[in-house]
């Protein structure tokens, strides 16, 4: 299934049905007062999170969305047939952004969550309810209410309890791949992943989630490369996971590249809990590792995890890390709120 994480959709609500004139025409009753009945309501447009969904490729292909109008109604006091709803079917984590691309208009995070996008047009009174002391014979009736037109933007941002980041070829399609059933596409080359992918990992006989987000490069906070494309997936993480390549020269500059990038981007990334951890050791001799990293903690200023996906050298310890960072997360979402006189 291809991966998409931002669409344009056009949806339109149900216009209410026109309300009816008519009489009552029975044999043996010679003034049948009014009985036209009221128009049915249009049907509304509604946007609901599903389970089993990742991806919002199915509005590549269709992108308007029109509900039904009213029926119109009927002689006999007969109320016209209300319009069917339609319900767009979205990922959990998808955000419904106004035309402006700016303005949130809803935040569905939870599956079963619903938000009304475009409501229906009320169906038109019939005659029957202009009837009145002085008019006993109304021949007017209300036309329905026309439906509501809009153009809004579908955003996912995938949720995960933890986000890998770091330089292009880090190592972060290994890692997923040694801690996951995920099978990611792993190649020797920059860019080899091109969209998130998502893998539940264990620790202990604990889970949780992680999403391998694809490479970062200098000016990503600013749309280059993949740029701000990807860098919103990692705005619902519980903690970060940043890999450094250890075949690098410079370690310190690849690792200033992506917090620098994080922090431009959202300072809310800046200040999320974040793991370091120098990967590809296997390819390095004791002197280097040592050196690399003692040099990574210096300017990090925390410890720097030692690792191999290739060989899952250090990767419980990673793990442990990483799960004890979302439980405390976790402890600190449930907390109640402090009360207030």
């Amino acid at each position: 299934m291809k991966f998409l994480d931002l669409c344009k959709v056009y949806i339109r609500s149900g216009g209410g049905g026109s309300g009816c004139v008519s009489f009552r025409r029975e044999k043996f009753i010679e003034f049948g007062g009014p009985d036209g009945g009221d128009g049915g309501n249009g049907g509304s447009v509604w946007a609901e999170a599903v389970d089993g969904l990742n991806t919002l490729i199915d509005f590549r292909y269709q992108q308007h969305f029109f509900a039904k109008s009213g029926q119109q109604g009927m002689g006999s006091q007969r109320t016209g047939k209300t319009g069917d709803d339609i319900v767009l079917r979205v990922p959990v984590g998808t955000e419904i952004i106004d035309e402006d691309e700016e303005s949130v208009i809803a935040d569905l995070t939870e599956v079963g969550q619903r938000i009304l996008l475009a409501k229906g047009g009320n169906g038109g009174w019939g005659n029957l309810h202009f009837k009145s002391s002085t008019n006993r014979s109304p021949a007017r009736a209300n036309p329905g209410q026309p439906g509501v037109e809009r153009t809004l933007w579908l955003r996912l941002k995938l949720i995960a309890d933890s986000g890998l980041v770091g330089l292009p070829n880090a190592g972060k399609s290994t890692f997923l791949a040694a801690v996951s059933n995920a099978r990611p596409k792993i190649a020797d080359y920059p860019f080899t992943t091109l969209v998130p992918n998502l893998g539940v990992v264990g620790v202990d006989g604990r889970e949780f989630v992680m999403a391998d987000i694809p490479g970062l490069i200098e000016g990503a906070s600013e749309g280059r490369g993949l740029g701000t494309q990807f860098l919103a997936h990692v705005e619902r993480c519980s903690v970060l996971l940043h890999l450094v390549d250890g075949t690098s020269e410079d370690v310190v500059a690849d690792y200033e590249t992506i917090v620098t990038e994080l922090d431009a981007y959202a300072e809310e990334l800046g200040d999320k809990p974040r793991i370091v951890a120098l990967n590809k050791i296997d390819a390095l001799d004791e002197e280097t590792i040592a050196e690399r990293r003692s040099a990574l903690e210096q300017a990090s200023g925390e410890r720097v995890f030692i690792i191999s996906g290739a060989t899952n050298k250090g990767l419980q310890d990673v793990l442990r890390a990483i799960h004890a960072e979302i439980a405390a997360a976790n402890v600190v979402d449930e907390e109640p709120a402090p009360w207030q006189p």
